[in-house]
């Protein structure tokens, strides 16, 4: 993995984006492209169907990349039917969003996880984050969708961000001396990552949540102060890689 800035001592100006693939049942993506197009015009605006890598063939390479990036954290994310039905999808679309500041990341991701929504209506039968790594079965993804959208008739934005969160990134992934997050750039906030010394992985992963809550709800500088964390923007993602997280990473070492 190529290292990005090491010495890096302020924020990224790079911008993130979501990609976010759909798999089909036919060998005709058509419907999909459409349902996309149609969201597109009605709420998600900057979106684009890609035409370059999308396809009307089965990717061979998808079995294992779902095996990796099914969600671990949730109970039941996903099934073996959303299993069985990577197996045998027929056809490949990508969605990519617009380029997002922090300001405008969780409205942007609001539109993405609806968008998931219609494709899923339309009838995807799988479906991926590609910007952090993480799928959820279908029933997950519509679960997220629902909370989302109740959040935003409340006009709750943090349980919106929330959602959304929960939706795009994935956590806890394992490195030699933390359990790390990625994909939290995409509700505009830093990485979280937690010593691993720091209960079990679930646990690890509710104190993320909890950090990124806090994140979302208060200043930077006071969440660090109270938490007793430090924050870098150095970053083992290249900066041009959909991971790569230009508003840093949150280092908690202790309880």
């Amino acid at each position: 993995m190529v290292l990005a800035k090491p010495g890096a001592a302020a924020p990224s100006s790079v911008k993130p984006r979501h990609v976010l693939c759909f798999l089909g049942a036919e060998p005709d993506r058509r419907r999909l492209a459409k349902a996309a197009n149609d969201a597109i015009g009605q709420f998600a605006a900057g979106f684009h169907v890609d035409t370059q890598y999308s396809q009307d063939v089965p990717d061979d390479r998808m079995v294992a990349s779902f095996g990796v990036c099914w969600d671990r954290v949730a109970p039941d994310a996903w099934t073996h039917a959303d299993e069985d039905a990577v197996l045998h999808h027929q056809s490949v679309l990508y969605v990519l969003s617009p380029p997002m500041t922090a300001d405008t990341a969780v409205t942007i991701s609001t539109a993405a996880l609806f968008l998931v929504e219609a494709v899923i209506t339309a009838g995807a039968v799988a479906v991926k984050g590609e910007s952090a790594g993480v799928a959820h079965g279908l029933a997950r993804w519509r679960e997220l969708g629902a909370q989302c959208s109740r959040a935003v008739e409340a006009g709750d934005d943090l349980a919106t961000g929330r959602a959304c969160r929960l939706a795009f990134a994935k956590r806890p992934l394992e490195s030699d001396k933390y359990v790390e997050s990625v994909g939290f750039h995409l509700v505009g906030l830093p990485e979280v990552y937690v010593a691993k010394g720091l209960g079990t992985d679930r646990e690890k992963a509710a104190l993320m949540d909890a950090v990124a809550d806090e994140l979302a709800e208060r200043k930077l500088d006071a969440v660090l102060r109270e938490r007793k964390a430090r924050i870098s923007y150095a970053s083992s993602y290249a900066d041009d890689d959909f991971k790569f997280n230009p508003f840093g990473i949150v280092y908690i070492d202790q309880l």
